[in-house]
């Protein structure tokens, strides 16, 4: 566990204060990923990846395909990371409910071929809330040739994760997985989040336990139990979603590394 704790990435959302929480929390050394999201417009996204870069952070962006205008915005997106010296992009479809010429992951991918160095594409240990799995699996083949490596959605249940990366190594795709999961955040929030965003079996799971959950709201989730019981040895590292809980979740790391 501890090896995989040495270089991980956490992912934050782009609202009011997150840069001081990441300055006060987050070593340089840890890779830091802020979201996109059909709330704010993909400007907000940007300019906390430009901020965070001038402090010497490695950063990686969020580009949500439906949330790219046109070309020009593809122009002008590549322009500014580029000025702040940010080389690696994650490209999810997202959630924004209409779409310029870029609905899907794929799509935008081709518009940044050979843009940046590294360029990340989400993949799915369960089935998709509103995707049906064959759908998912035809779309890891598009995008994987356009892509450096995988960040895999939230999953709770670590069978279901090695299961998963042994699936998608056995398609032929062998691009690097990094195993997203949460950080340290209470369990009653996390719990909104999950059947909010859906997550497959682990949501279904949330809603049919929600009485049991709510006993727990005064706990918080910690990935330790999940960390100890992944058994495939071929993942890259853990993508933490924090929901900007930065403090507790670097605290737990530090106390975890050897």
């Amino acid at each position: 566990m501890s090896s995989l704790l040495e270089r991980p990435r956490y992912e934050v959302l782009p609202v009011e204060g997150i840069e001081d929480k990441v300055l006060a929390s987050v070593p340089r050394d840890v890779k830091v990923t802020v979201t996109a999201s059909p709330a704010k417009a993909l400007d907000a996204t940007l300019a906390v990846a430009e901020r965070l870069a001038g402090h010497g952070y490695a950063v990686v962006p969020h580009l949500s395909a439906r949330q790219v205008r046109d070309d020009p915005h593809v122009e002008e997106i590549v322009a500014r990371l580029h000025a702040a010296g940010v080389n690696d992009v994650f490209v999810p479809a997202g959630d924004a409910k209409e779409s310029g010429p870029f609905p899907d992951a794929v799509s935008l991918l081709r518009a940044l071929e050979g843009r940046f160095d590294d360029v990340g594409i989400t993949g799915y240990p369960e089935s998709h809330h509103l995707i049906d799995d064959d759908t998912t699996i035809q779309a890891m083949f598009e995008k994987a040739p356009l892509a450096t490596y995988i960040v895999s959605q939230m999953c709770f249940d670590p069978a279901v994760i090695d299961s998963w990366i042994a699936r998608v190594r056995a398609r032929g795709t062998d691009l690097p997985i990094w195993v997203g999961m949460p950080g340290i955040i209470d369990n009653a929030k996390l719990l909104r989040i999950s059947m909010k965003i859906g997550l497959g079996e682990s949501a279904r799971f949330l809603r049919a336990h929600r009485a049991w959950l709510r006993r727990l709201v005064t706990r918080s989730f910690t990935p330790d139990p999940l960390l100890r019981r992944l058994t495939s040895e071929d993942i890259a590292g853990v993508h933490f979603f924090t929901f900007n809980e930065l403090e507790r979740t670097e605290r737990w790391r530090q106390e975890s590394l050897p």
